[in-house]
């Protein structure tokens, strides 16, 4: 297994779900963990759960951001999560929901990469993982603020990644296909809806946020030092 002993990581969106998972893998492997999250009560619960310390910040108001960094200090390992944008039908969606969407899914992943890059460049070693979703690359009819701004995430992300390779820093995007979270309670809207995804799947049924977690350890591992801007589905097949 592999060990990131020595390691700083700061892990947003950590208060439940993926980013609680992931943020518990890479203690697991030795990283000194920081979570953030704005719901102090869960966030609080969690970091005790994991003995980590924790800030709360809204990752959708850039001031905060740049608190959360200032108080975090430098990391080796920065993992961008982030909760979805609302659900509804494309032609519905508001200015105020599009605006919204971009400061909390896009602009917090470019904010925060932006942020911890100095100090990873100076020291010739960093990962900066963003958790996405399959809609990137497949896009779900009731999610267009996240089939748009994630997309973005990933090619930004991308770009990022060929500016930083040379200075040790790898930059990377993991996509998690339907994963046995809260969020999916949003995505489902009946018994039905869940069947009948679960027939799309070919490994027939929903991912957990452990496996997702895995893959996001991995690619802030030493052993991923060659792999950057690059995007990992964990989605049990269903984006073939």
């Amino acid at each position: 297994m592999f060990e990131l002993s020595g390691k700083r990581a700061l892990v947003t969106g950590a208060s439940a779900g993926i980013g609680l998972a992931t943020a518990e893998v890479l203690r697991e492997l030795g990283a000194d963990v920081v979570v953030a999250a704005r719901s102090e009560e869960a966030l609080r619960e969690a970091a005790a759960t994991l003995s980590a310390s924790y800030v709360v910040a809204d990752l959708s108001d850039a001031r905060q951001i740049d608190r959360l960094l200032a108080e975090v200090g430098p990391v080796d390992i920065l993992i961008s999560n982030a909760g979805g944008p609302p659900t509804g039908l494309p032609s519905a969606v508001t200015d105020e929901a599009w605006q919204r969407g971009f400061e909390l899914t896009f602009m917090s992943s470019v904010r925060l990469a932006r942020g911890v890059l100095p100090s990873m460049r100076s020291r010739g070693w960093g990962r900066i993982i963003a958790i996405t979703s399959l809609t990137v690359n497949r896009p779900l009819l009731g999610l267009p603020v996240s089939n748009a701004l994630r997309a973005g995430v990933t090619n930004y992300y991308r770009s990022l990644a060929l500016e930083v390779a040379r200075d040790g820093v790898t930059v990377n995007t993991v996509a998690p296909g339907y994963t046995a979270t809260q969020r999916l309670a949003e995505v489902f809207k009946s018994p039905e809806d869940e069947a009948r995804t679960l027939q799309e799947i070919p490994a027939a049924r929903l991912g957990t946020s452990r496996e997702v977690a895995s893959a996001v350890a991995f690619l802030a591992s030493n052993e991923a030092a060659y792999i950057t801007g690059q995007e990992l589905l964990v989605d049990g097949g269903w984006g073939i």
